[in-house]
């Protein structure tokens, strides 16, 4: 019953945005060349997918950082509002076989890149990403929302707020349902609740220095999330066996 209500939901998405706009609203066809070239196959046991938007995306672009070190994917569009990522979730995470999926949205839905939100409509479709992703055997990573203040692009908003708002609906759904969980936030906030200065230049993205911190945090939640998926796996097995 909470799948079908999922895929009801999913329906109403497509249906609503296909009917006012012909153009690839949710941006299905952005990875679409670099999934078709992704061995499902070889390497699963440790692939991890990046969900996200810009913050995601520009993760790739640090010379050293985690998407050098590690054959990680990354899914991250510059913009991207929930309902853009759970649509097309299934193509650019299930579609890839991950053992591991790592989610970090919702600050462009408290802009208002697509219209209006509420923390309930943001926090339901994250929520909806993991359950996708449990459905099909992906162990899956919640991370908080990063601080910010103000949005360069439509400022005025006082996001801080919502911003923790959010952070604690994430951090409750995953401890209820026994999800690893990033906590990006706390070391990043400074005394107005926005990001510190010195971790990035915009006061939402993080620059090189706020990447390199980031980085141990969620690696070391990768890492108990492939031991976890391991795990299940192995009791798999065995029950195949007897």
């Amino acid at each position: 019953m909470k799948y079908l209500k999922l895929s009801s939901s999913i329906f109403f998405l497509f249906f609503c945005f296909g009917k006012t706009t012909a153009q690839d609203w949710a941006n299905l066809n952005r990875f679409k060349d670099q999934n078709n070239e992704v061995d499902t196959e070889g390497l699963r046991k440790k692939r991890v997918v990046f969900m996200g938007d810009s913050i995601t995306e520009f993760w790739k672009t640090d010379s050293t950082g985690i998407f050098v070190k590690n054959p990680y994917i990354n899914r991250g569009i510059s913009g991207q509002t929930t309902p853009q990522m759970l649509i097309r979730f299934r193509n650019d995470v299930i579609d890839l076989r991950p053992s591991v999926v790592v989610i970090l949205a919702g600050i462009n839905d408290i802009a208002g890149n697509t219209g209006p939100s509420s923390i309930e409509m943001i926090a339901d479709n994250i929520k909806s990403m993991a359950e996708l992703a449990k459905a099909n055997h992906i162990q899956v990573i919640l991370c908080s929302v990063l601080p910010a203040y103000d949005f360069p692009w439509n400022p005025g908003l006082e996001p801080s707020g919502k911003v923790i708002a959010l952070n604690k609906e994430i951090e409750a759904y995953a401890k209820a349902n026994r999800i690893q969980y990033v906590d990006y936030f706390t070391p990043m906030v400074d005394e107005k609740n926005g990001l510190k200065k010195e971790l990035g230049d915009d006061g939402v993205h993080p620059n090189f220095v706020g990447y390199q911190l980031m980085e141990p945090l969620v690696e070391a939640k990768i890492k108990k999330a492939l031991k976890k998926k391991k795990r299940k796996r192995r009791r798999r097995i065995m029950k195949r066996i007897f």
